[in-house]
Formats: C-alpha cells, structure tokens, sequence
C-alpha cells in the first residue's frame, strides 16, 4: 500500500526535461510508474482519477513488463526516457497519445521506413515531445515483480489510457477501437516519406 501510496501522492512529479537530463533522476532499477497529465488527450475521460494539485492520473505501467525474465535489461530509466522520447513504433503511450491528439496534431499514424513500423513521423512525434514537455509528468517507485506491483494497481485506481489487463474499464474498449481503427488507416496510406528533421531531447 505505501508503494501505491508513493505513485498515488508522490512528493515529486518528474518532467520530460528531468527525465532526460544528466544525471537523470530515474533509477536503472525494476519497477512502477505512473503519469499524470496537465491536460488529458483528446476525449479521455477523468471521472474517478486520481488528482494532484491540477494533475491527473492517466497512466500505469512497469519495466520490466513479464513476469520470468530475471535477466531482463528493462528498467525504469530506459522505460521511461523511451516514452519521453522514443516513437509510437516503441511505447505503447505515445502511440495511444498520438491517436488521441490525431485531430490536434494534424498527425495521423503512418507507415514508415520500410512500411513495417508505424509512427506519426519525425514532425508528428516532435509534436509528442512538445505536448508531453507541457502536459505529461512522471513518478516511480522501485519494486523486484512489478508485475504483481501492476496488478493492485489496475484493480484499484481508475487508468484509462492503460489497455492491457485493464478490460473492465468504461474507456478501454473505445480505447482499443481507435487504435485498431488509426492501425487500419495507417495501412491504407502510402509510406511516409520522412525527412531527418533534427528532434529535440
């Protein structure tokens, strides 16, 4: 309890310019993490969220995220950092955020590169980190089976951006429908052609 606690009221909410800046706070260590948002993604709804001061609780997730991979090299600084700065081809949250902001961004889900990998391309995703420097910020706590750590979380606090393990909210249907639904247009699309557009850290 005191370690939802800590994600639940933490002392300190960290930004996407803390998180990657050196030393970077976030420890190498397994674990759980949260997000709060200034401003929730599109028609995400809030009732029953967790609230800190004008921030809302959205998000749960953990590194690493499977039960028996003792040697896995996942960890909270690099889960974290990715979903700061990674693409939509690698986090599960900026995929689900880009779809969201689609119709503020002006950014839809496109295949890139060799049409395999899907992201809202470098301009897209530099939107991304614009909108989470403003809106998104991050708290964690250490725990050895995060994955157990996740469970209580999922049945306790209402997380309607998480997906996976989360069924039984209002919101994870629609959720997984516009994603399916932004996946199917993304297809139709020709490939991408992007540019090295030089992305801010």
């Amino acid at each position: 309890m005191d370690q939802i606690k800590s994600l639940t009221n933490p002392p300190i909410l960290y930004s996407r310019f803390a998180v990657l800046s050196k030393p970077c706070p976030v420890p190498a260590e397994w674990g759980a993490y949260a997000w709060f948002f200034k401003e929730p993604p599109g028609v995400t709804p809030t009732d029953g969220c967790v609230t800190k001061d004008d921030l809302t609780l959205l998000y749960v997730g953990i590194s690493p995220d499977k039960v028996g991979k003792p040697n896995s090299k996942g960890n909270l600084r690099d889960r974290l950092q990715t979903h700061y700065c990674g693409n939509a081809e690698g986090s599960t949250l900026r995929r689900t955020l880009g779809i969201l902001l689609a119709d503020k961004s002006d950014f839809p889900l496109r295949r890139v590169g060799s049409g395999i990998r899907m992201t809202f391309t470098h301009l897209g995703e530099q939107f991304l980190d614009d909108w989470m420097e403003e809106n998104a910020f991050a708290c964690w706590v250490e725990h050895p089976a995060p994955w157990k750590l996740e469970k209580q979380l999922l049945e306790s606090l209402s997380c309607p951006l998480n997906i996976q393990k989360n069924s039984d909210h209002l919101f994870a249907g629609e959720l997984k429908r516009m994603r399916k639904e932004a996946i199917r247009q993304a297809r139709e699309e020709p490939i991408a052609q992007e540019h090295n557009q030089q992305r801010k850290a």
